[in-house]
């Protein structure tokens, strides 16, 4: 069971074959099987820090829960609530 760190828009993530993330939004089209970096791969017994590449197959563009953004500034009847939705793609591991 091989593990990989990748590295997609400044971010990382721990990942198998066959694991489905979401990561912030790519240029990439539904079915597009993009080449992201990879940093370090993990096993049971071993860990090596390798650079390669591993690939993953962009599924579907979405967006993020909703995360709400409240300002008050107090004896001042100041109060504002607005939310936001990042734009994300959910993307499969097809290989390390």
């Amino acid at each position: 069971m091989m593990q990989a760190l990748i590295e997609i828009s400044d971010k990382q993530f721990l990942v198998q074959e066959g694991d489905k993330i979401f990561v912030p939004k790519q240029k990439a089209v539904a079915g597009d099987v993009i080449e992201v970096k990879s940093l370090m791969k993990v096993g049971q017994a071993d860990s090596a820090l390798s650079e390669g590449t591993a690939k993953v197959k962009v599924l579907d563009h979405v967006r993020d829960e909703t995360i709400i953004v409240f300002r008050k500034k107090r004896r001042k009847r100041f109060q504002r609530r607005n939310g936001h939705r990042q734009h994300m793609t959910q993307v499969e591991v097809m290989s390390i």
